[in-house]
């Protein structure tokens, strides 16, 4: 169930707004002014935020600079309801405000406007799941390039310092025999390198996301 919360200092006008709102499926709240509007946004963390401008202690423009203020209440998507469209109008939406209604409106068109705010919300989430999802297999990538690159570095050590070792005892005066194995070393252990280096190439255009998602979920690939 959504939450609203409804800031407005008219007793008569909030009483008959909360009213239609429960009866929509809502669960709602009101607030007498802006200062309350506040405290119980905090409290409540609504879903949406509707909130009239001209108030006692604290107006609309008030409320909505005091919720910006803090991470848990900035995003929740906030609706102006103003009697004074012309002059309310540019400033509120540079506040940040999602929308407005100008008194006196129908409740349908309120209802039109949460309806709008909560799709977009739902549009806005699913963006960002998405990019969540991408974002983990890009992390998930660059782990597997770097857990490939630190084996392959220490496979690719390997036959080099046999070559090392192998040219070294080809510079003493060996047998003829010695130096013959020592020759073998270093062709099969040049050729290994160079096979290492081959697959190195490919096992890096394997590694897309996509696949490296797959080889994960079938825990061919370590986290």
């Amino acid at each position: 169930m959504k939450k609203i919360l409804l800031i407005e200092d008219e007793k008569t006008v909030r009483h008959n707004l909360l009213r239609m709102l429960k009866a929509e499926g809502f669960q709602a709240y009101g607030a007498e002014n802006g200062a309350v509007g506040v405290k119980l946004v905090q409290a409540k963390l609504p879903d949406l935020v509707l909130c009239d401008i001209i108030m006692p202690e604290l107006d609309g423009f008030g409320v909505l600079k005091e919720l910006q203020k803090h991470q848990e209440t900035a995003l929740i998507p906030f609706i102006f309801l103003t009697g004074n469209p012309d002059s309310d109008l540019r400033q509120g939406l540079e506040l940040g405000a999602d929308d407005y209604l100008t008194k006196p409106f129908q409740f349908e068109q309120l209802l039109r406007a949460i309806h709008a705010r909560f799709n977009k919300q739902k549009i806005q989430q699913r963006q960002i799941d998405s990019l969540r999802e991408e974002l983990m297999k890009i992390s998930q990538l660059v782990e597997a390039q770097n857990n490939l690159l630190a084996n392959l570095d220490q496979e690719l050590r390997r036959p080099l310092s046999n070559i090392v070792m192998a040219l070294k005892m080809l510079e003493t005066d060996a047998p003829k025999e010695s130096r013959e194995r020592y020759l073998q070393i270093l062709q099969s252990e040049f050729h290994r390198e160079i096979s290492l280096l081959n697959q190195m190439s490919q096992l890096q255009q394997l590694l897309t996301p996509e696949n490296v998602t797959l080889l994960t979920q079938f825990h061919l690939l370590n986290k």
